[in-house]
């Protein structure tokens, strides 16, 4: 028993406080994405999103952690950290291709899908200690998400108005007769 909790409380290589800290903002981060998705009613929304950045940000605290364990023979080990990244995005790409569909003659989920793969590399960011980054990288998410969609609303919207008066002006031509001699 003495055994079982000596290995609970098993130490890591990065201090507790600072792994729960990347843990808590990579649920924070994947929220504001998530939230977004959320909010439009898309698939995978709020909950996904945590849970994708947070996975992620466990993943690489865990690559971390493995790097230094003891028990693990240095001389024959090889390390190679980008196993785990890729690891990640393979495991998110899988979920996210579930998402996309084609349906009604256009291609949806595209958007959620990338929003869950950077739901990923934002945790993959928390988990490594590059928190600056995954911020930042947030803050750009949700302008791109918010701001550009209103841009592609507008700019759909000219393009459908434009197909409108394309089509009520062959109409016309075509009510006023055939052209020519």
């Amino acid at each position: 028993m003495e055994q079982l909790l000596e290995d609970i409380g098993h130490h890591t290589h990065i201090p507790f406080p600072v792994i729960a800290g990347r843990l808590a903002l990579a649920t924070l981060l994947g929220a504001i994405v998530g939230l977004e998705r959320e909010w439009r009613q898309r698939p995978a929304g709020l909950r996904t999103h945590i849970l994708v950045c947070l996975a992620a940000a466990l993943v690489a605290i865990l690559t971390i952690e493995i790097a230094h364990v003891s028990y693990f023979d240095a001389d024959r080990m090889r390390l190679d950290p980008l196993r785990a990244i890729e690891a990640v995005t393979s495991g998110i790409a899988f979920l996210a291709a579930g998402l996309i569909v084609f349906a009604r003659g256009e291609v949806q989920g595209l958007t959620t899908g990338a929003g869950m793969w950077l739901a990923g590399a934002i945790g993959l960011c928390c988990g490594l200690g590059f928190w600056g980054i995954a911020v930042f990288t947030t803050v750009l998410a949700v302008l791109v998400l918010s701001l550009l969609r209103t841009v592609e609303r507008r700019l759909s919207l000219k393009a459908e108005r434009e197909r409108d008066a394309r089509a009520h002006a062959a109409q016309s031509g075509a009510a006023d007769g055939p052209a020519g001699p």
